[in-house]
């Protein structure tokens, strides 16, 4: 049986299509998809994301360990600070993308994806056994909501009487609101302006009937995943699996093999320094179809990948899609079919940001 969020009654409440995801009982829109997407495109709308895992790090050699199992560099950063980058394995499979949050040098929140909560929970525990360190999985005890879009920040000043302008992008600070402790942070999953809050159930609860209350639109794992797609943001599971590295996907950014030690750096140095077989790529079409998750693609009478994710965009109208294709065809403008239905849709690789991000930097 699937778990439910805080904002369960919520949701129902406001009529939500409700799926299984992740492990959860969660919405996947209120009115539908396309509203919703362009609600953060324009305006601002709010998700409810608790169903994400928070895994806290601390003790005396707390840094030394997150920088052994975390790609980015967090060293010689202020507290304060967010990073994203990967868990991996000794081949640079991916484990998970996260988030890391800063709290000190002792002191670290890793936000983790809803479907690995226990899986990484796991994981971490295992690694940290030769470090002097405690791994707490607290997820149960967190909201967490995201206010997305041009005028977050108004909604959260406003609306929430929450002070965050100050707030640069991906940076965070602590509250404390009735003795409790409130988690602000400049992130978010769209390519807009927008931020997470964590709190307890009854203060995230409480946030979300706020904002429903002043009209701010409620928003479903639909469109979280058609405005994270159209900006190229990874999904684990589609872009990034145990199969699929961060070098694969792209993301070498995040990887910080010339910084430090970590789990998979050798692998990802390799991959770096001879190149990888397939890559992440993205893919336009010219005709009508709408590329879905596991779709073949093709090139020279033959099959040379497959589909991680596909929409007709909603910010564009363009039918893209983002797939795992051999390396010989993953440069620019190099011609390739997606198989929808059995029949070959022409298309050409491209960039996979399909639309431009808006973040306040």
């Amino acid at each position: 049986m699937d778990k439910i969020t805080c904002l369960h009654e919520q949701h129902i409440a406001l009529g939500a299509k409700m799926v299984s995801f992740g492990g959860f009982d969660m919405p996947l829109f209120y009115s539908d998809i396309i509203s919703e997407h362009n609600a953060v495109r324009t305006e601002v709308g709010v998700f409810d994301v608790s169903h994400m895992g928070e895994i806290f790090v601390k003790g005396p050699e707390a840094e030394k360990f997150v920088q052994y199992i975390f790609t980015n560099d967090i060293a010689n950063a202020e507290a304060g600070k967010i990073f994203y980058g990967m868990m991996l394995q000794e081949d640079g499979g991916t484990v998970d993308d996260l988030l890391v949050y800063k709290n000190g040098e002792n002191d670290f929140l890793l936000v983790v994806n809803a479907a690995n909560i226990d899986k990484d929970f796991a994981w971490i525990s295992k690694q940290a056994a030769a470090f002097h360190v405690e791994i707490a999985n607290e997820s149960e005890s967190w909201g967490q909501i995201a206010v997305q879009g041009p005028q977050g920040e108004k909604a959260v000043e406003e609306i929430l009487q929450l002070p965050c302008k100050e707030l640069a992008f991906y940076t965070f600070k602590t509250l404390v609101i009735d003795g409790e402790e409130v988690i602000i942070s400049r992130t978010g999953y769209t390519g807009e302006d927008g931020f997470e809050i964590y709190g307890s159930h009854k203060f995230i609860v409480e946030s979300w009937n706020k904002l429903i209350a002043a009209h701010i639109t409620p928003c479903g794992l639909g469109c979280r995943d058609t405005l994270r797609f159209e900006v190229g943001l990874p999904l684990y599971g589609d872009e990034l699996t145990e199969e699929i590295s961060p070098i694969m996907c792209g993301l070498g950014m995040f990887v910080k093999i010339d910084a430090k030690d970590f789990i998979g750096r050798d692998a990802c140095a390799a991959q770096k320094a001879n190149g990888v077989s397939r890559k992440v790529v993205g893919i336009e079409l010219s005709d009508k179809g709408i590329p879905r998750h596991g779709y073949p693609v093709c090139a020279d009478g033959k099959e040379i990948g497959y589909v991680t994710t596909g929409y007709k965009s909603i910010s564009t109208g363009q039918f893209v899609c983002m797939a795992l294709v051999d390396i010989d065809y993953a440069k620019l403008d190099t011609p390739v079919d997606v198989l929808i239905h059995g029949k070959a849709r022409r298309g050409v690789v491209v960039k996979k940001r399909f639309y431009q991000k808006n973040y306040k930097k």
